[in-house]
């Protein structure tokens, strides 16, 4: 990738099993030169996590502080924690000469790209509903319930989807990795 082209941020987001993590895994272990964005939250450091490398750790009087100051780019609250991604760290990194990664739920992509329209949103996609509910199920880890609600949020996400810049179906890992490669290769060639 061409190191002179003015920085962007690039906003992956995708449903639950569609395997966005493993596409995003190894587009970065083949572009190192890329930055994952570390987001804000609330909850507490697990075994191991790292202040400012995993997550930057915010009581939640400061979390608070930033929303009613504006300062996150994006923001949402899940299972009473809050988890956000600050404007002046995704500011900072590209004025810093780094293209940025932020890996995220749709309602926040959309967030992202209400204030900051120049960030490009890919939409990790499956091959179908029924390829998807098929992975779930082979994981072998939730019941017939929590499979019914994850595959309820996924044809939400879904229709959010169709407001993403990109989609990139996952039927296979290196074809989906090539094809994210091409999407941001070409829009770092639109500068």
């Amino acid at each position: 990738m061409n190191k002179n082209l003015k920085k962007k941020l690039f906003v992956i987001s995708g449903s639950s099993g569609v395997g966005k993590g493993t596409v995003l895994k190894g587009f970065l272990n083949k572009h190192p030169e890329f930055m994952l964005s570390i987001s804000c939250t609330t909850r507490k450091p697990r075994k191991g996590e790292i202040d400012g490398v995993n997550y930057f750790f915010l009581s939640k009087d400061d979390f608070q502080d930033c929303i009613a100051n504006n300062k996150f780019l994006e923001w949402a609250e899940f299972a009473g924690n809050f988890y956000g991604t600050k404007k002046k760290y995704i500011e900072q990194c590209l004025t810093d000469g780094k293209d940025v990664i932020l890996e995220i739920e749709t309602n926040g992509a959309l967030q992202v790209k209400e204030k900051m329209p120049e960030a490009v949103l890919i939409f990790i996609a499956p091959p179908s509903l029924e390829a998807l509910e098929s992975r779930l199920r082979g994981r072998h880890t939730e019941d017939e319930a929590a499979i019914q609600k994850r595959l309820n949020e996924v044809k939400k996400e879904l229709e959010s989807a169709k407001k993403y810049d990109y989609n990139v179906v996952n039927d296979d890992l290196e074809k989906a990795i090539s094809e994210l490669e091409q999407i941001i290769a070409g829009e770092q060639e639109k500068c």
